[in-house]
């Protein structure tokens, strides 16, 4: 490799990286919007919960093909990567397979990266097949349409792409260590790649080597296409699983949270030192029931979001949406990142403030039919295979409906009047309560 391609490989992993070192930072503003929360407490559980449930997926294998194919590209592909560094180092200082050096240990990894490779390329075949061809019910639901079935497929046609050019590299690489060609020396093991260099007999050496050097370059061109395309895919969950499931909800599945602001309120009615008619401070600003748009969900919520994997086992899990209802955990979570993304661009647009659009995730985004087809049963949460929430959003988005809006449907007004007005749900005296027992 001559100088003026090591220079324009630096020039090309500086863009790259940095390109990716700009989304990460949009990234993490966009999340530090949403409303400070505290979850620092019992550090060992939150650390058990990551390698668990993250790293060890714990929760993907109530499936079990699913699990198995995604565990196949999980390793596979993180592993792979692996080889990222040599191919790093070879493109810096114009070297050649710069950790052959290693020995044994080399055709090991060598050989383990061209099975993991055959099998990650098998795995995403199938569940381009599960997509496109068997149309699995929660891989073809509506809120899928458009983008997001786009974005999944590109997934895999990318992951597709990289396999493939990463064993045709290995086998012109072979062709031209068994041929003598100087620069290749003879390193590596290729128990896949073996079978493919055949195809190879009667070119010329030359051809050989361009298409050696094109895979190679479009391998590492491939790697970070892929990594910057993350910030705009569901695929942000590579990343994100492991924060998203450190800082995920310790509480029993069913405990909500009381709110800070009717916590206060509360606590000033029953302070006999209170003055109930004294005038707030000048500069207090009121405060606000429940949530109506991303700026008033945590930043815990708006990583939920951003870590959405899109699988739908939430929705195919939820009774609500089982019988017809509108609601769709998994739409909850795509919307919410949506309008976070477009609060994003705004703020972008407008020299890093926020100019009210007209538009908020209620309504605009989440219709309050799809709040309250919820029947809060947490079948979402369970079934997440990194911890997100979509409960808790739709909580606070109720919240915002019955304490700002007075928005709550009318049965759900009859009952609360009731309970009001009797001490229960029904629409009877306490003194009626026990007449069942004469008759």
């Amino acid at each position: 490799m001559n100088l003026l391609a090591q220079l324009f490989f630096a020039v090309l992993l500086i863009i790259g990286f940095g390109f990716f070192t700009i989304n990460v930072k949009k990234l993490i503003r966009n999340i530090k919007l949403g409303k400070p929360v505290d979850r620092a407490d019992n550090a060992s559980a939150r650390w058990n919960n990551m390698f668990m449930v993250a790293l060890g997926q714990s929760k993907m294998v109530k499936r079990p093909l699913a699990a198995f194919l995604h565990i196949i590209v999980y390793v596979g592909f993180i592993i792979i990567n692996i080889e990222l560094l040599e191919i790093i180092i070879d493109g810096l200082f114009g070297t050649h397979r710069i950790f052959a050096g290693l020995g044994l240990l080399y055709n090991i990894l060598i050989g383990s990266f061209e099975i993991l490779a055959l099998l990650v390329l098998i795995a995403v075949v199938l569940f381009w097949m599960r997509r496109n061809v068997l149309k699995i019910n929660r891989l073809s639901n509506p809120d899928l349409e458009g983008d997001p079935k786009k974005d999944a497929n590109t997934i895999l046609y990318f992951e597709m792409v990289l396999m493939t050019l990463f064993l045709v590299m290995n086998a012109a690489d072979f062709w031209l260590q068994q041929a003598g060609v100087s620069h290749y020396i003879q390193a590596g093991s290729f128990p896949v790649s073996h079978f493919i260099s055949p195809v190879f007999n009667g070119m010329d050496e030359n051809a050989v080597h361009m298409i050696e050097r094109a895979c190679w370059w479009l391998h590492i061109i491939g790697i970070l296409g892929f990594m910057n395309y993350l910030y705009y895919s569901k695929h942000l969950h590579i990343l994100l699983a492991f924060p998203n499931t450190y800082y995920a909800d310790l509480n029993v599945k069913g405990k909500l949270d009381n709110l800070e602001s009717v916590t206060n309120e509360v606590k000033l009615m029953l302070d006999p030192n209170a003055d109930p008619y004294a005038a707030p401070p000048a500069d207090a600003v009121p405060s606000k029931f429940g949530a109506s748009d991303v700026h008033d969900l945590n930043w815990v919520q708006l990583l939920n979001a951003y870590t959405c994997t899109e699988c739908g086992r939430c929705t195919s899990s939820c009774p609500a949406n089982a019988t017809g209802k509108k609601l769709s955990p998994r739409k909850i979570m795509m919307s919410t990142r949506d309008r976070l993304e477009e609060v994003g661009k705004n703020i972008d647009a407008n020299n890093g403030v926020f100019v009210p659009d007209n538009k908020s995730l209620l309504n605009d985004y989440i219709t309050p039919e799809e709040l309250w087809a919820c029947t809060s049963c947490n079948a979402c949460v369970e079934e997440c295979p990194v911890n997100i929430s979509p409960l808790s959003i739709i909580i606070d988005m109720r919240r915002y409906l019955v304490m700002e809006q007075s928005a709550a449907p009318q049965s759900l007004n009859a009952m609360m009047t009731n309970i009001e007005n009797n001490a229960a749900p029904w629409q009877y005296n306490q003194m009626d309560r026990l007449n069942w027992k004469s008759e």
